[in-house]
């Protein structure tokens, strides 16, 4: 664990920081299943409010 010691005699610890990396761009599939999910939430979305109402 990477520390150092300041003035007073207190450590510091520094917690290790993660590797970085480029995202990559999302493949025609990915932006295929992307679609797919956001139609499906929202059809979930509007199938609760349309039960809400029925409901109430």
């Amino acid at each position: 664990m990477p520390y150092t010691t300041e003035d007073g005699g207190r450590l510091n610890n520094f917690a290790v920081e993660p590797k970085m990396y480029q995202a990559e761009p999302p493949t025609a599939k990915q932006k295929r299943n992307y679609w797919i999910m956001g139609l499906a939430a929202l059809f979930l979305i509007l199938g609760l409010i349309v039960v809400a109402i029925s409901v109430s």
